[in-house]
């Protein structure tokens, strides 16, 4: 279930044919190495990139304004850009302290049919509710190591889950409607994930234990980051 992603050659260099240009890129570079603050040494060999700080669970500013993604994504991108910057999108905590979320892309905000795309960041010891969907989901490690707690769908209740370690450069899929739960079981860092879902938007079960009986789990739809996308229900008077 859990695998580790190979790792990513680095590109060539381009090769530029005219002198000019070459000195002209050269003049660019210079200048923006000087606002840049100092690198530190590269990693030995193997290791995995330095992971952008701007995407830290510590720096990033958890938006509780009451302007929605949908609105904040029109504002920034009006021609409906097919390139967007991560690092300006809204990241929010929906009232869970430690926790951050970004829809990367999705149905309601962005117009996706098939998939959604998720960056989430919890701080050590945040997990997700015990929830199950009937949607495929796909986990792919970022940064930080924790814990993948799998129910049952076969009995009448999720009972003991399995526990699965999770850690950087690994990918990990969700069996359709198998109850679960996403821990961060590090102390010391925050655990960050991409997730890829299908089915668009998500409706999620949620369970208040793990003997809660499946019949008795509760649907939370639309889920909490997709509340502000869904048109306001019309006055029928």
């Amino acid at each position: 279930m859990v695998r580790r992603r190979p790792a990513t050659g680095a590109a060539p260099r381009p090769h530029l044919a005219a002198v000019g240009r070459g000195l002209l890129l050269a003049s660019v570079l210079a200048a923006a190495a000087s606002s840049l603050p100092v690198a530190e040494s590269s990693c030995p060999r193997g290791a995995p990139p330095p992971f952008p700080d701007f995407l830290k669970l510590s720096n990033l500013s958890l938006s509780l304004s009451s302007r929605s993604q949908c609105t904040d994504d029109i504002l920034m991108y009006p021609d409906n850009s097919l390139v967007r910057d991560i690092s300006r999108m809204q990241q929010r905590n929906y009232g869970r302290e430690g926790f951050s979320h970004i829809t990367v892309t999705g149905a309601l905000a962005h117009g996706t049919k098939e998939v959604e795309v998720w960056l989430q960041t919890f701080g050590p010891g945040q997990r997700t509710p015990i929830h199950r969907h009937s949607c495929e989901e796909v986990f792919i490690v970022l940064k930080g190591k924790g814990t993948l707690l799998l129910g049952s769908s076969s009995l009448k209740y999720p009972g003991q889950p399995q526990e699965v370690p999770v850690f950087q450069n690994t990918t990990f899929s969700i069996p359709v409607n198998d109850p679960h739960q996403v821990w961060n079981s590090n102390e010391h860092e925050d655990l960050q994930v991409l997730v890829i879902i299908s089915r668009p938007p998500v409706k999620i079960f949620i369970y208040d234990d793990w003997s809660m009986p499946h019949t008795a789990a509760k649907l939370k739809f639309p889920y909490f980051w997709d509340e502000d996308c869904l048109p306001a229900p019309k006055d029928e008077l």
